[in-house]
Parts: C-alpha cells; structure tokens; sequence
C-alpha cells in the first residue's frame, strides 16, 4: 500500500519525503488555507520539492466549478504546471463527465469526495487514476465507513477497472491497519496521524524494561 501525506505545509511535506519516503501527496484547499500561503504559491513550491520523481501530487481544482468545461480547463492549467500533478475533480455528474475528458487527453485525476460504491464506479468507469474514498468524514457524522473500501476494491476487481484507491480521511494508526487489510491501494493521511503510527504504549513499556536491563548489566 503506498502511503500519501496529506497536507500543504511545505516544511511538513519536505520532512515527510526526507524522513519517512511518503509515495506522493494530496492537498485540498482546506490545506491550502492552512498553509497561509496563496494557492499558486503553494502548488509551485510543492511541484518543486518533487520535481524529478515520480511522485504523485493531487492538486484539487476550484470547488467552486461543477461544469464539465470549466473544470477541465482548468485540469488543463493546472496539469502543465507539474509533471508530478493529478487533478483531483469532486464527485458529481459535471466531474465524472471532467474525469472522462481528462482522461482522454492523458491527464491523470484523482474522484475525491467518494462516500458510496456507486460514485466510486462512475469515477472508474470515466478512467479516474485514483478514488478517494473519505473515512473520516463519515465516521463523524455516524455512518460507519468499515466496508467501504472493501466494496469500492470488490468492485473494481470485478470489472477490471485500473483506477487505484486513496483510502482519504484517515483520523487515526487503526484506520490505517483496516484500510491496507481491505484492499486499499494508497492511504493519504496527515503527518500527526503518521507520527501516531509509529508508535505504541506496550512498545513504550517494553523500551523501558529493556532500557533498565541495560543499565543494570555491565558492558564488558
């Protein structure tokens, strides 16, 4: 499973590629706002700490544009500015129909905003390179996302379909353990969720009985 970071934080993304070799990255402008920085900004110092790998990079177009055109125009824009970019296109019948025709011109996408196995299959069958299905947010408003993936992953296989699957909106390390054990094939999660990951009270324990063992037996 390919691990993404997700976040718009330069400092952040830099450390995450050095320390922890992350797969790719995704942003959304809610991370953009958080960086403090412009949108244009940002993407160009993103595009820079990747450039000469091939790292994907989500970049979401203006949410704001439902319509077919305007959002491939500017899919267009935004894909000539890095090699490394994949437009991210909200699900909904102008993004599917924005998908199919990026798609057909080379442009690789990303259908964020999955919640349900039926937009999943519209993004797949429009030629999505990535699915993002969002845990988090359905956890939080008490719909349980436990099978999503599993379905989303099903349904692919079934019909063949070579879109990969971003398990997004990851809150927390067993979230990560479930979506890589149903089948997901990239998770993108913020760097605090990571930093999490890596560790475990019962590996704290166990440091510190080691720790005192050591220092109570002579080295030589």
């Amino acid at each position: 499973m390919k691990l993404f970071l997700d976040s718009a934080i330069t400092e952040e993304i830099a450390h995450a590629l050095e320390v922890w070799d992350m797969d790719g990255l995704t942003t959304n402008p809610r991370h953009v706002m958080v960086s403090g920085k412009a949108f244009r900004t940002v993407i160009a110092e993103i595009a820079e700490l990747v450039k000469d790998t091939d790292k994907p990079v989500s970049v979401e177009v203006n949410p704001h544009l439902t319509d077919c055109k305007a959002i491939v125009e500017q899919g267009r824009e935004l894909a000539a500015i890095s090699e490394n970019f994949v437009i991210k296109v909200g699900a909904c019948e102008g993004g599917f129909h924005a998908i199919r025709e990026l798609t057909k011109e080379g442009i690789r996408t990303n259908a964020t905003l999955i919640m349900t196995v039926a937009q999943a299959w519209h993004a797949a069958r429009a030629g999505a390179t990535f699915i993002s299905p969002f845990l988090g947010w359905k956890d939080q408003y008490g719909d349980n996302p436990d099978t999503l993936i599993i379905e989303v992953r099903s349904m692919l296989d079934n019909f063949g379909y070579p879109s990969e699957i971003i398990a997004a909106a990851v809150r927390n390390h067993r979230q990560i353990g479930d979506v890589a054990v149903a089948g997901a094939h990239c998770i993108t999660a913020g760097a605090a969720v990571y930093q999490e990951s890596f560790k475990n009270p019962y590996t704290t324990f166990g440091e510190g009985v080691f720790q005192g063992a050591w220092d109570k037996t002579p080295e030589s």
